[in-house]
């Protein structure tokens, strides 16, 4: 097998557990890889680096249970300008909820644009409470994952892969919103305020 092209399609990409999800994919990958982030500027490039793989694997967090526009405009390039061999593409997401299940949609938003534009479509791996994960003693459940899905691809399997903070989802609601109500009094921001819907322009 061929190079894998690792595109990371988060908004805050140099920040992001995109990019700790993207390298920690690479130490365990036996294949060759390449990373980038999509930025504004680089879709050409991007488009043109997709020759030298043959396969290409999306790595991005949910966004209101879609892909975020940072992708989307990629892909809007990508279909303006396809490289003349098609990799397969594959998926890792990462989402803020427990249940991993919550990235179906944006999951198959991707196989749509695959099918769309003749591209094979290969594995997916999604991670649920994916920014609280690597933080846990459960981060050992998702560096296996992480194996398995390098395997899949290399050897072409095409296999769906999920993995969670194994909690009741009690539990895990509890904690979440003490880490938020914790964020928010670092930033000068009470509950109430987090609650409502205004957006500060």
């Amino acid at each position: 097998m061929g190079k894998i092209l690792i595109l990371n399609g988060s908004p805050r990409a140099p920040r992001s557990n995109s990019k700790a999800y993207a390298q920690w994919f690479t130490q365990v990958c036996p294949t060759e890889t390449e990373t980038y982030a999509i930025t504004r500027d680089n879709h050409l490039e991007l488009c043109r680096a997709m020759e030298n793989c043959d396969h290409l694997l999306l790595v991005f967090p949910l966004y209101a249970d879609g892909i975020p526009v940072t992708l989307l405009n990629f892909l809007k390039t990508l279909e303006e300008n396809p490289p003349q061999h098609k990799p397969t593409v594959s998926v890792l997401i990462n989402c803020g909820f427990l249940e991993p299940e919550q990235s179906e949609v944006a999951i198959s938003m991707v196989e749509l644009f695959c099918e769309q534009n003749s591209y094979p479509f290969g594995s997916v791996l999604s991670i649920g409470s994916g920014e609280a994960i690597l933080n846990t003693p459960f981060r050992g459940l998702v560096g296996r994952k992480l194996k398995q899905l390098a395997a899949s691809m290399t050897r072409r399997q095409g296999r769906r892969l999920k993995v969670t903070m194994p909690l009741p989802k009690k539990l895990f609601l509890r904690a979440s919103t003490t880490y938020w109500e914790n964020y928010g009094k670092r930033n000068g921001i009470t509950r109430a305020q987090m609650e409502t819907m205004d957006i500060e322009i």
